[in-house]
């Protein structure tokens, strides 16, 4: 009999408990969600559907409830030209799978769906999005920044980013996605990676934030890459975020506090997330970039190239101090590296994770 109650009792819990995350899970999927005027779906099995760009999830932000679309920045980063040096043989992406199967029309912005189960791999639907512990390899300089991104991929179980990124607890595989991530106060409270909170104003109608990337580079094969940048509009005080040619849309800058006049800070390179936090054991196998030491350089270790920033002088140029960062050398690392003399430097980083070094 007492077995019997007990059982019954833990059935009412579960049932309670689970119940009342479900209705959450509904409520979060609702607010993401938005009414589709069109669906596309894509190869790869995500579906991209094309949203109002009136009423994306931006404009569920308190602070954005009477926000006045900007279409398109006042000024372009490249205002003046500059010379960029040769990629070597490595090749622009400029579109992404859910593209092969139709495009979004003029005054709506592609959205990739979320399924009940991806916000069922989350902690709760509350921390659905958002970042926990991660390591980094970066390098370090100030104010507006542009780089060209090297696009790797590895089946991980863990996530891994930097402006393009694997994560199987957000998306549930291993593919190579698009990404921005927000926060205003380090990642405590606010922000959320892509359109999973209000916050970034998606202008575009060709990329998709979360939608898979390919073709990726291959260590020894060709390599690709994307060009992003980030840069303050002066007259608004949005931060935009362009890829390639393409506006892919800003935070207000109602959203931050200090972010009026210019950046303090900008760092290239990668990071990984960690379930045990930084220097604790045991480390975690997710590899950053392609899964090689940045010593390994061109066609093997992941790079960014095409450094540049808009300074005070407001000229575009090549960051003069720049320092370099790893906060586990045994498990990931970081290298600045030229061809030749004159050559520009190549910003290479990654590695293997959990190691003999790295236990």
């Amino acid at each position: 009999m007492r077995l019997i109650l007990i059982f019954v009792i833990m059935c009412g819990f579960y049932n309670e408990t689970y119940g009342e995350v479900s209705l959450d899970i509904d409520k979060k999927l609702r607010t993401l969600n938005k009414p589709a005027l069109e669906t596309i779906k894509s190869e790869d099995g995500d579906v991209i559907d094309c949203i109002d760009i009136y009423k994306q999830h931006a404009f569920d932000h308190p602070a954005l409830r009477n926000h006045k679309i900007q279409m398109k920045p006042s000024a372009e980063f490249d205002a003046k030209t500059t010379t960029i040096p040769n990629n070597g043989s490595s090749k622009p992406i400029t579109s992404q799978i859910w593209s092969k199967s139709g495009n979004c029309p003029v005054g709506t912005i592609p959205v990739r769906r979320v399924r009940r189960e991806d916000i069922m791999r989350a902690s709760s639907p509350s921390h659905f999005g958002r970042k926990t512990h991660h390591r980094y390899s970066f390098l370090d300089n100030a104010l507006q920044h542009k780089a060209n991104f090297n696009l790797t991929a590895k089946r991980l179980r863990e996530p891994r980013s930097n402006n393009r990124s694997v994560n199987p607890s957000v998306f549930g595989d291993s593919r190579t996605r698009l990404f921005a991530y927000w926060t205003k106060d380090a990642y405590t409270k606010t922000g959320c990676i892509n359109l999973l909170c209000s916050g970034f104003v998606q202008t575009t109608t060709k990329f998709a934030l979360g939608a898979a990337i390919e073709p990726v580079s291959r260590a020894r094969g060709d390599q690709y890459y994307m060009a992003f940048s980030m840069y303050l509009d002066p007259n608004s005080g949005n931060w935009w975020l362009t890829c390639g040619n393409n506006v892919m849309g800003y935070w207000p800058g109602t959203l931050f506090s200090g972010l009026k006049h210019s950046a303090t800070a900008v760092q290239w390179g990668g990071e990984v997330y960690s379930p045990n936090g930084i220097m604790k054991k045991p480390h975690t196998r997710t590899p950053m970039g392609s899964g090689n030491w940045a010593s390994s350089l061109w066609s093997r270790a992941c790079f960014h190239t095409n450094l540049r920033i808009k300074d005070f002088s407001l000229q575009v140029k090549y960051p003069q101090y720049l320092g370099e960062y790893v906060d586990e050398h045994n498990c990931y690392s970081t290298k600045l590296h030229r061809d030749t003399y004159k050559a520009e430097p190549r910003f290479y980083f990654g590695g293997p994770g959990q190691n003999p070094l790295c236990p």
